[in-house]
């Protein structure tokens, strides 16, 4: 076995943080301090126009949505012979075909004096007292400026504000009793992180800007207020635009998500309004053809997890590929080694503490295996750290080093899997039963990311347990070195000459 050194303070510190709650906080870390709008994000569920669809006409737009399709026709955004326009859809709202719509063909185009961004903000009546506040959080400052002005205070904003819902499916809005249900996962963790760093920043807002300029904020603000902002701007504003970092959208921010959709090319766009204009357009355009009276659809993100959905957006898909699990490595402070470790990290691209997405039946990280062998690299194997080895390192990591190395990763691992699924409340089986009744939207959520959790951990686990069964059969760095020096037969037995 191996003596206490490098490889024994790997195990512990992944064994040490297993027991942190809600989930291990070192090797299966859940959330690093979040950037809250790192994303394009669009409107998935409007709770407050709830409609299902049926065979029989859809019902009348509900009168919020009426006034806010007049203020864009006041406005010359749309008209009558507009390709799509607000319809009641099982989502809520969306975007549904006026006639049909070719594949790549213009569904609207909103110019930017009706866009909401940090410039919007800086121009309004709150502008002076924004400037130097984080551009998300400035912007939801002015959402809730609009949301609570009276009725009798006109403000063209009011006919935006009204549409939006109160809250969607995403978990930020879940109570301590639904959220029990995806007790466990690293969901969970991450949602409570969101939440207690959306509280950290409105408590400072509310010190600095909201009470110190009570004529600028004469209603009350609460937590609540901010969460729901927030919420907002995580589940519709655009990213990822040209100069555009943070933007709302209105009437394109309806537009809902399909995974049949498997293209993020060409859905939008910022243009120029004109040879001779200096205005921008945000254009939308169909990914794919569709047929007056559907829905017009676009992809959200294909590289979001169903984690990473349900927080942003409230749904998740049942796509094998969305479900993923965040595996967190890091060099021991108290390793030895860790100069020399932590240099052979960042020359090969990693980090003190490295995060590895696993997905669902696609093969490990590329630089996972290698990474969890420098870190449990130790003992008569430490060789390796050596200067004279530094260039060449991170290739022979790419192989097993040792039956001992490899065989401790694969013990870690394993382990870590085994007490993370002990952490969930149900089994997969029990999960998979589940779903096959009557079950509200959250906890149909809740069921399928836990599921999803455990089966990336049960795929981790699998084949790390494969690895196990050929340590063997491995051929090692010693093996390899002879092996190059010709010191090795061709049935693998060490080559020895006497002297003549």
């Amino acid at each position: 076995m191996w003596k206490m050194d490098s490889q024994d303070l790997f195990v512990a510190s992944l064994f040490i943080h297993q027991n942190r709650k809600p989930a291990m906080a070192t090797f299966f870390s859940t959330f690093s301090t979040p950037n809250p709008l790192i994303s394009k994000s669009i409107l998935h569920y409007n709770q407050r126009f709830n409609v299902k669809c049926s065979a029989a006409p859809p019902p009348p737009l509900p009168q919020e949505v009426q006034t806010f399709w007049k203020w864009l026709s006041d406005e010359k955004v749309v008209s009558s012979k507009s390709p799509a326009k607000p319809g009641t859809v099982t989502e809520g709202l969306g975007l549904v075909a006026q006639r049909d719509i070719a594949r790549n063909e213009v569904v609207l185009e909103v110019p930017k004096k009706l866009w909401i961004n940090p410039d919007t903000v800086s121009a309004s009546e709150i502008g002076r007292v924004c400037d130097g506040l984080k551009p998300w959080i400035s912007v939801a400052l002015f959402l809730i400026k609009e949301k609570l002005r009276e009725e009798d205070d006109k403000s063209p904003w009011k006919n935006y504000i009204n549409i939006l819902p109160e809250h969607t499916d995403s978990t930020i809005f879940w109570s301590e009793e639904e959220l029990s249900e995806i007790e466990g996962t690293q969901l969970l963790s991450t949602t409570l992180s969101v939440k207690e760093y959306v509280k950290n920043e409105f408590l400072q807002v509310q010190e600095q800007v909201i009470l110190p300029n009570k004529k600028l904020f004469p209603s009350a603000i609460t937590l609540d207020d901010f969460i729901w902002a927030f919420g907002i701007l995580r589940s519709r504003a655009f990213s990822r635009l040209r100069g555009q970092n943070l933007v709302l959208i209105p009437l394109a921010d309806l537009i809902n998500h399909s995974p049949s959709i498997t293209t993020e090319d060409y859905a939008y766009e910022i243009k120029g309004g004109g040879l001779f204009s200096r205005d921008q357009i945000f254009s939308l355009r169909s990914p794919i053809p569709v047929k007056a009276g559907q829905q017009v659809l676009i992809q959200y993100d294909m590289n979001k997890s169903n984690a990473e959905l349900a927080l942003d957006y409230g749904f998740i898909e049942s796509t094998p590929d969305r479900n993923t699990y965040t595996l967190t490595l890091q060099i021991s402070d108290s390793d030895p080694y860790f100069d020399d470790k932590l240099d052979i990290a960042e020359t090969n691209g990693t980090k003190a503490v490295q995060y590895f997405d696993i997905t669902l039946g696609r093969p490990l990280p590329p630089k996972m295996l290698p990474y969890l062998r420098l870190v449990a690299l130790g003992g008569t194997d430490a060789f390796l750290l050596e200067s004279i080895f530094r260039n060449s390192v991170w290739d022979h990591l790419e192989l097993p080093v040792s039956r001992d190395n490899e065989e401790v990763i694969c013990q870690v691992v394993r382990s870590a899997c085994r007490s993370a699924l002990s952490s969930y409340r149900t089994t997969i089986e029990e999960d998979e039963k589940l779903k096959g009744g009557d079950i509200d939207s959250r906890v149909k959520i809740a069921i399928g990311i836990r599921e999803g959790e455990k089966k990336v951990l049960a795929h981790i686990d699998k084949i790390f347990e494969e690895r196990e069964m050929e340590l063997d059969e491995n051929e090692y760095y010693q093996e390899r070195r002879l092996r190059d020096l010709g010191l090795v037969g061709e049935q693998g037995d060490i080559i020895f000459w006497e002297p003549k």
